[in-house]
């Protein structure tokens, strides 16, 4: 899939623990799981923006496009 999920970088750079953010932003592990593994099929805006205010960073840190 030529979009990346760099999430669990970010998380390691703001010393977050993946349970941590899915209480914050109000998801279940699970899912925050399928997302940090690149499984998720889509991501709503809302959840996106709760992330990246809960890690103070912008979209293109956390998702990334790259070629096939």
């Amino acid at each position: 899939m030529p979009i990346i999920v760099n999430l669990d970088i970010v998380l390691t750079k703001r010393q977050m623990k993946s349970k941590e953010l899915a209480e914050i932003i109000g998801i279940t592990t699970a899912n925050l799981s399928i997302l940090k593994s690149g499984k998720a099929k889509a991501i709503r805006f809302t959840t996106l923006e709760a992330i990246c205010k809960a890690l103070d960073c912008q979209p293109s840190d956390i998702l990334e496009y790259v070629e096939d």
